[in-house]
């Protein structure tokens, strides 16, 4: 029965107390948090969650992965800003009351721990009506040297190695799996924000973007007369999981506007810094390039030899 009271109350704000020491803000304790910031200038701030894939996290109650994947949500899509995060509000939805609420917020603690973001305030309700877990995060982030993010003609893209499906597409995975459960739907998102910020330092990185939902097709928001071109000669595979949904029906078309297809992240530089890049890297490669265009995505489908066009 679910209990309005919150049987959890004490233990999570000593869990949330815990994140307080940090180097960018001094979290005085009230009815809420009161927050000074230790910094000044650009900030950003993002929003996201786990979507359907909650509902194989809550069935297998894989509750540390579904607080990777909702940080790993909203710090992949930061690095698009070259945001260093330092505070999150979360909003916890669960089916019924149930201990797992407090394995969640002991995961989350201790993530942010470790990265150095304080946890500013939340929420967690009970939604009987659901058969699945939903972890809503919004991350604020300062910009230490805010730059456009955009592709730049004559470019060579860089692709990062996924761990399979993220956190996307799980609305169809769900249409094409049905009741089938694999260990790949609760495989925690791998984050790339601490290495994109590194490799920015160096390299002065130009666009960037986090396929998630929409996958290559979120490419077109960094084009400017100008066309990417994906290759299929790259060592960046699809996963398993991938073929198996082109193999269930899942059109190639639909498979790279869903689906990561085993990149997980994609930027681009100068052809002279990719070679360097890469031969530092081994879970990267050059997957394509940047040419004068009218604003189109062209990849060479692995799944066949079309070349499909977005």
């Amino acid at each position: 029965m679910y209990n309005p009271v919150k049987p959890y109350k004490k233990q999570t704000i000593d869990l949330i107390r815990q994140t307080w020491n940090t180097p960018f803000v001094e979290v005085k304790d009230g009815i809420y948090p009161i927050i000074e910031k230790k910094f000044s200038g650009l900030e950003v701030d993002h929003t996201d969650g786990i979507g359907t894939k909650g509902f194989y996290h809550w069935r297998e109650r894989t509750f540390k992965n579904a607080v990777l994947d909702a940080l790993a949500m909203n710090l992949n899509d930061l690095a698009l800003a070259r945001a260093v995060p330092y505070k999150l509000q979360n909003h916890i939805t669960v089916p019924k009351e149930d201990s797992g609420i407090i394995e969640i917020i002991e995961a989350l603690s201790a993530e942010c721990q470790k990265r150095k973001i304080a946890i500013t305030g939340g929420e967690t309700s009970v939604h009987n009506n659901f058969d699945c877990l939903d972890i809503g995060i919004t991350i604020s982030g300062f910009i230490e040297n805010f730059k456009p993010n955009k592709f730049i003609i004559g470019d060579r893209l860089i692709g990062i190695k996924s761990n399979g499906l993220h956190s996307n597409g799980f609305t169809k995975v769900r249409e094409v799996f049905g009741e089938e459960q694999r260990a790949e739907f609760v495989e925690p998102t791998a984050i790339y924000l601490d290495k994109i910020l590194e490799l920015d330092k160096k390299y002065d990185l130009h666009g960037l973007m986090h396929i998630t939902g929409g996958a290559y097709t979120k490419l077109k928001d960094l084009l400017v007369e100008a066309d990417v071109k994906i290759s299929r000669n790259h060592k960046l595979r699809p996963q398993q999981i991938f073929e198996d949904l082109h193999s269930k029906g899942v059109l190639e078309e639909d498979m790279y506007k869903i689906f990561n297809c085993g990149i997980g992240f994609i930027f681009s530089v100068t052809e002279e810094k990719a070679k360097e890049i890469i031969s530092e890297n081994e879970n990267m490669d050059i997957i394509g390039e940047i040419v004068s265009g009218s604003g189109k995505v062209i990849v060479e489908s692995y799944f066949s030899d079309n070349i499909l066009e977005y």
